[in-house]
């Protein structure tokens, strides 16, 4: 029980001595676009001639193009394929290959997006190109969500450099995603201002969590708003504290000991749950405030592109 007590004075002062610090989270944020933002949206290339409709191949485009605006991509990508394969004229050609790349970045396969377009007649394209910024984009996005920084940063390089505000929409997408609360506060954007005000006002810290569990078992959850999980760990630690105290004090030692390891991995566990809830109620808390804001400044890639089908 000696020992007991000394950890949990040793995780105090660990707790209480840490800096403030933004601890670090790894949110979630998902968007999905929808079938009626596509349709909005014109196509890059010219319309087919009838002579070009008559062809097997301009069958294939017209079909893949009605499928893709409601969102059917997998047969929407298999009539550009289709397409492609029966050989369509230049630049004709090039059109059918952006349109199987965009069904698979909209159906969120990336590593489709990367395949289809590294080693393609695409990577000769220039800003001459109809779809020139919007295939960037897509690009830089799906080496981000491949794990594929530095070809990532070539194309934000490029971008930079022909569009500078799209470049910093990306950028600022990126921080966002990635949780990245240093570069969002140093942004100058008030609505990014102010959101990082309102995350850093309602966040819970984990080091409380910690320390709060470690002086209280259960009060850790309670801090972050879960009163059941609080009560819980509050009676499971007093019930084991009890008992054990109860057997030392009957000379039965080996019983207490039993029940004093056990009560350790329910303590220790404790404080480790608590800081993972803690760190969990923030990607929640941060997702459910970066989430509507990203929509409404058109900060996700897919809402950035000024073309569909």
């Amino acid at each position: 029980m000696k020992f007991f007590f000394q950890s949990v004075i040793v995780i105090c002062l660990c707790c209480g001595c840490s800096r403030r610090v933004d601890d670090p989270i790894e949110p979630k944020i998902q968007y999905a676009v929808q079938d009626k933002y596509l349709k909005q949206l014109p196509s890059p290339f010219a319309p087919l001639s009838p002579e070009e409709r008559a062809e097997d191949w301009g069958k294939e485009m017209v079909i893949g193009c009605g499928f893709a605006r409601t969102l059917d991509l997998y047969q929407a990508i298999t009539a550009f394929k289709r397409a492609s394969l029966l050989g369509p004229p230049s630049p004709r050609d090039l059109e059918c290959l952006y349109e199987i790349l965009l069904c698979y970045y909209l159906g969120q396969r990336y590593a489709e997006v990367v395949e289809t377009f590294e080693g393609s007649s695409l990577e000769g394209v220039d800003d001459a190109f109809p779809a020139f910024f919007d295939l960037l984009t897509i690009l830089y996005d799906s080496y981000e969500k491949t794990g594929q920084e530095e070809k990532a940063a070539v194309v934000l390089h490029i971008i930079r450099e022909k569009q500078p505000k799209l470049e910093e929409s990306l950028s600022l997408y990126s921080a966002f995603m990635q949780g990245d609360l240093n570069t969002l506060c140093a942004h100058s954007e008030l609505y990014v201002q102010e959101f990082c005000e309102l995350y850093r006002s309602e966040r819970r810290s984990p080091r409380h969590a910690q320390w709060l569990s470690a002086l209280l078992p259960g009060a850790g959850y309670w801090y972050i708003g879960q009163k059941q999980s609080a009560a819980t760990a509050f009676l499971l630690n007093g019930l084991f504290i009890a008992a054990a105290w109860h057997c030392f004090n009957k000379g039965e030692i080996a019983a207490g000991a039993i029940l004093t390891s056990f009560e350790m991995g329910w303590y220790f566990g404790g404080i480790r749950g608590a800081q993972q809830e803690a760190k969990l109620y923030n990607e929640r808390l941060y997702e459910r405030y970066a989430t509507p804001l990203m929509h409404k400044h058109h900060l996700f890639p897919v809402l950035t592109l000024g073309h569909a089908f």
